[in-house]
């Protein structure tokens, strides 16, 4: 055999072993190969409403964040960035309507001066528990009417987290009677805020960084703003002595990821659903660390000085034959409030047969009604 025939015949060889060591490579590596031609790599810049430092209601987004990378293997990364940095807190839908970032997350009641249904999307004063939400948004044609009203603003809203009842509000004296409201300086938001506006008190909107200097300086008298662990993260504690509940204006309180649409069309459809399956698992994390919290940070108050205390049934009733009125005023002024509110009440007068037979009361539990 010549040199060149021996040389050729070992080519050969080397080809065919080549050849078969493919034919033969592990299904695993091939599997794994066919699940990453689904999902091209994006790279996104998410800012978010609430400073990522508050337990359950801000640090979510990171929980968000991470899950998405480990869940992509790194292929669909979004780089959170606090409040403030790229857009105010309040402005994040705009900056996602305008392309500026591809998503961002946030509470839909900040929309409420240009889109006035989006408030319910966020929080109902006397509204749904957080549970009962989750159904509706899900089950009940809640997403669907979300995405209709943001489509005029070209943006895709996401369920991606929620919280139960905020306080009703952080005071320095007591609320006998509704009257003491009239003339309060207070930070409140959403239609709580237009309800304590009807009672008389002045009524200003702060990002959570600013309301502890606010508070101290005497700027407001009180405020309200979420979760007793998150307002001990911020202070109020210390400048305020009374926390009132339950948190009659929020019941709940739903974050969302706003996509900008041209961004949501870009991703693979393997993109798509990982992201909406991630901000799933969001939301029933986001509960259920939001409620393992608080029981222990409202049974430290005594040692603060500080006094927990329950609205009066009477001062509660008021709230929400004003609220009633609220609600029955934006409805008769805006269309698509109307039919949100509705969709919302017409889930809830069904569910209501399940929720009042079902749950036990805390009482029927074996649970001290009171605790302290």
């Amino acid at each position: 055999m010549s040199n060149r025939a021996a040389l050729l015949a070992v080519l050969t060889a080397f080809a065919l072993g080549l050849v078969a060591s493919l034919a033969i490579r592990p299904a695993s590596r091939v599997v794994h190969e066919g699940q990453r031609a689904g999902l091209a790599e994006v790279r996104w810049r998410l800012p978010v409403a609430f400073g990522t430092n508050l337990p359950a209601l801000g640090d979510n987004a990171l929980y968000v964040a991470e899950s998405l990378r480990a869940a992509s293997g790194g292929s669909f990364q979004v780089e959170v960035f606090e409040p403030g940095e790229l857009v105010p807190a309040f402005s994040i839908v705009d900056a996602v309507r305008d392309g500026k970032v591809q998503a961002g997350y946030t509470w839909l009641g900040y929309d409420q001066g240009k889109l006035p249904a989006s408030v319910l999307f966020g929080a109902v004063p006397f509204g749904m528990q957080p549970w009962e939400y989750t159904a509706w948004w899900f089950e009940a044609g809640g997403q669907e009417l979300a995405r209709e009203v943001y489509a005029p603003l070209r943006v895709h809203p996401i369920l991606c987290g929620i919280i139960g009842p905020e306080t009703a509000g952080w005071f320095r004296f007591e609320i006998d009677s509704l009257s003491d409201v009239a003339g309060l300086k207070i930070r409140f938001a959403g239609l709580g805020g237009k309800v304590m506006q009807r009672l008389g008190a002045s009524v200003t909107m702060l990002p959570g960084g600013e309301i502890f200097q606010a508070l101290e300086k005497g700027a407001i008298d009180a405020t309200e703003y979420s979760l007793p662990a998150v307002d001990e993260r911020l202070g109020f504690d210390r400048v305020a002595s009374i926390n009132y509940y339950p948190g009659w204006h929020q019941p709940f309180t739903a974050a969302h990821m706003v996509v900008n649409r041209a961004a949501w069309a870009e991703l693979t459809d393997t993109g798509r659903a990982l992201l909406t399956t991630t901000c799933t698992a969001g939301v029933i994390r986001n509960l259920s660390r939001a409620e393992a919290m608080q029981g222990p940070v409202v049974k430290g108050f005594a040692a603060k000085g500080v006094s927990a205390l329950t609205l009066p049934d009477p001062i509660l009733a008021e709230l929400r034959r004003v609220s009633e009125q609220v609600l029955a005023d934006e409805a008769a002024a805006d269309a698509d409030f109307a039919r949100v509110l509705a969709s919302q009440r017409a889930f809830s007068q069904d569910y209501a047969y399940w929720k009042k037979l079902a749950y036990l009361r805390a009482g029927a539990r074996g649970e001290d009604e009171d605790p302290q």
